[in-house]
């Protein structure tokens, strides 16, 4: 008799829906859309994300160690008793050397927590452009770095490989070999600012499309950066460390700092305002996104009360000829959820469908293509959502339909 009952459920549901097809259209179209923009709103906006933190960690480590600079202490300590003391506070001239890198970078990379470490030495120089001089700085590479910030895909003339079997190499940015005039196989001339002056081979060029980097940067082998501050072959001053889970950075920080009794920055802290900017972003897309799914529950809600008031003899009868409140329930709830997953489907198609082209457009720059991703976690989290406003949406009216008292409605 149930089973009965379930079938005449959805009979009545479907008849309700055929007979109403411009309002079931109508209101299907307001989930298409709601699912749709949804959609593909938090697939752009996790794009965006995306594209955002990969260029922080093309130049950025998940996790910076290094030895920072201290301010000159009181000459009197404050204990309570005593005001503290002291004359001109300034930065402490220490050096900013790592000391026993090699045992520390084995230490870290015992770390479960760790996917790569790297060394680094960077210093200001001055490239020599016959009489003038052009500021700008280098980075020490090896295959190790080349790994985390993927360097070898930003190089557009020569190979990492003649940067590792040429001792004396240097791989500057478009930028600065247009300034320069130098070409693969030239020789420039650099001088650090501690006046040591080191004659390199241009090895490679590469090209990040960011003219501040591109004007500034080159890339040179460990020693000629050791060489150019005029430290020995054990100077390093920054240790970079790749974690395998980025988002834990703060905390893995704060144990990194704890064991190695050095500084550790982590790629949160050091780019709070991109990483507030991408949060604020993707809460504001949400956010525009979810209220249109709303709305479109809303246009559902509004179509299943009218339908009511419009069948409400009908429900009496029903009512009367022995269905119980849940079969009203079920018949309504059944009507809503056939217009939701009919608004989904072609909400998902619609969005695949935008997301396809939009992903097609050419942004230029650093940026290439949109970045817009397409992935099937967000289209199931937008069905998820859909689904539940589309329940609520039909429950709502339902539950008023089956409150009618079938006599009181005979009666008049």
């Amino acid at each position: 008799m149930k089973r009965n009952n379930y079938n005449i459920n959805s009979y009545i549901s479907t008849t309700y829906v055929i007979s109403q097809r411009r309002l079931t259209l109508i209101a299907s179209l307001g989930v298409t859309i709601g699912i749709a923009i949804y959609i593909f709103m938090i697939s752009l906006s996790s794009g965006v994300d995306r594209f955002s933190t990969a260029s922080i960690f093309k130049n950025t480590s998940h996790i910076k160690i290094y030895k920072n600079e201290k301010i000159s202490a009181p000459l009197i300590d404050n204990d309570g008793k005593n005001i503290g003391v002291i004359i001109n506070p300034r930065i402490v001239p220490e050096s900013d050397r790592i000391v026993n890198p090699l045992q520390l970078i084995d230490l870290l990379n015992r770390q479960t927590s760790v996917q790569s470490v790297s060394p680094q030495v960077s210093a200001n120089v001055f490239y020599a452009a016959g009489k003038s001089q052009i500021s700008g700085h280098i980075v020490s590479i090896n295959e190790e770095a080349d790994r985390m910030f993927n360097i070898g895909s930003t190089i557009v003339e020569g190979s990492m490989e003649d940067m590792h079997n040429t001792a004396n190499g240097i791989i500057p940015g478009v930028g600065v070999a247009e300034k320069l005039n130098a070409r693969l196989g030239d020789n420039i001339s650099i001088t650090s600012s501690r006046n040591v002056t080191k004659i390199l081979k241009v090895v490679g060029l590469f090209s990040t499309k960011n003219q501040g980097t591109d004007d500034t940067k080159s890339y040179v082998n460990m020693p000629v950066a050791q060489q150019l501050l005029a430290e020995g072959p054990d100077y390093v001053s920054v240790i970079n460390v790749n974690i395998t889970d980025y988002d834990k950075a703060v905390s893995v920080a704060r144990h990194f700092s704890f064991l190695t009794g050095y500084d550790a920055e982590d790629w949160i802290t050091a780019n709070e305002s991109t990483v507030a900017s991408e949060d604020m972003r993707a809460l504001l897309f949400s956010a525009i996104s979810f209220s249109i799914l709303l709305v479109a529950g809303f246009g559902i809600y509004n179509i299943l009360n009218m339908t009511i008031k419009q069948k409400i003899d009908e429900i009496a009868i029903l009512k009367a000829m022995g269905f119980q409140g849940k079969d009203v329930i079920r018949i309504f709830v059944q009507q809503g959820l056939i217009i939701g997953l009919i608004g989904m489907l072609l909400g998902v198609i619609l969005s695949s469908i935008l997301i396809f082209l939009v992903s097609k457009v050419y942004i230029g720059g650093d940026i290439g293509f949109f970045p817009v991703v397409f992935e099937f976690s967000i289209f199931a989290e937008g069905l998820l959502f859909g689904l539940i406003i589309t329940i609520c949406a039909g429950y709502i009216p339902a539950r008023k339909a089956a409150n009618v008292d079938p006599v009181a409605i005979l009666r008049k």
